[in-house]
């Protein structure tokens, strides 16, 4: 490897990427879940007016980019944007900043809470090196707005509606609420609850929170509560969504032992620039599933 590719892996690893001007590089800022503080994006703005051409770009990944920094200034722009608590972002073959969604803290439909979750995960698994670029998000509800399904470990708040027989006036407004249209009516023939049983197909709901938020008479409550968790999804240029690896995870806890798993399979099975998703079809659902499922287990303590 020539000492340019030296210099230009070295800058890669701390977020600096050359642009097509070869004295010119993009400068990738870390958002954790999408957020900064003021005084962050006022040293942002100093730093692209001064080293930039006086703008940024918001990336799809909820990162900020400082475009057009000469390479004999970068270390200087690092140290003056480090000062303000802002860090650079990551490129290449490693764990990249995680995206969230506002989520219940402020979101009527969040089921968890998203920005907490993507902090802890940022903490353990950041810039960790792997065999391609690898992504992780979290959205807090199944309106899914940070694409849990397209990113190589995605987190998607949950939970599992159950229907509370002796509450239900039978109005029916959860049958026509179901985005999905996962519920149905099916007549009894009893004279309790107007003959009605109101049923729930598992394979089709998606574990949203539109029956249990709307319900006028709070028979649609949740059940259990928690997390969805996908695996393998990728946009780019052979797109796959993700996988399910497990529709309802109860505890952080376990979330964080399937994550570790996974990250841990890609680490030993995946080839050099493969992208999860593609190991998962090379490999096998199915045997990943089994094998990711039955590690978390042993590292979360509990029995398969």
């Amino acid at each position: 490897m020539s000492l340019s590719e030296l210099d230009q892996a070295a800058l890669g690893r701390v977020g600096m990427m050359r642009q097509v001007q070869p004295e010119y590089y993009v400068m990738r800022l870390k958002a954790v879940a999408g957020d900064l503080n003021v005084r962050q994006l006022a040293c942002i703005a100093e730093v692209a007016e001064l080293y930039g051409q006086g703008s940024v770009h918001l990336s799809t990944r909820q990162g900020v980019e400082i475009h057009y920094v000469h390479r004999d200034h970068l270390e200087k722009a690092k140290e003056t944007l480090a000062a303000a608590g802002v860090e650079m972002g990551a490129c290449g073959p490693r764990v990249r900043s995680i995206i969230a969604c506002p989520g219940a803290e402020t979101c009527r439909w969040g089921v968890i809470e998203t920005k907490s979750l993507a902090r802890e995960l940022d903490a353990r698994y950041f810039k960790q090196e792997m065999p391609s670029k690898f992504k992780l998000s979290v959205t807090g509800c199944s309106s899914n707005c940070t694409k849990a399904n397209e990113n190589d470990i995605g987190i998607r708040g949950a939970i599992e509606p159950f229907w509370e027989e002796a509450n239900c006036t039978d109005c029916g407004l959860c049958v026509s609420f179901c985005p999905l249209g996962a519920i149905s009516r099916r007549h009894s023939g009893e004279a309790e609850n107007h003959g009605a049983t109101y049923l729930i197909d598992e394979e089709q709901c998606v574990n949203c929170t539109v029956c249990t938020s709307l319900c006028p008479s709070n028979a649609w409550v949740a059940g259990r509560k928690g997390y969805t968790v996908f695996i393998g999804g990728t946009m780019g240029r052979n797109p796959r969504f993700g996988s399910v690896l497990k529709k309802i995870v109860e505890s952080e806890e376990e979330v964080y032992a399937l994550v570790d798993a996974s990250i841990g399979y890609f680490r030993e099975h995946g080839l050099k620039k493969e992208r999860f998703g593609h190991m998962i079809d090379r490999i096998g659902l199915e045997k990943i599933r089994e094998e990711i499922v039955e590690k978390a287990a042993a590292i979360h303590g509990e029995p398969d």
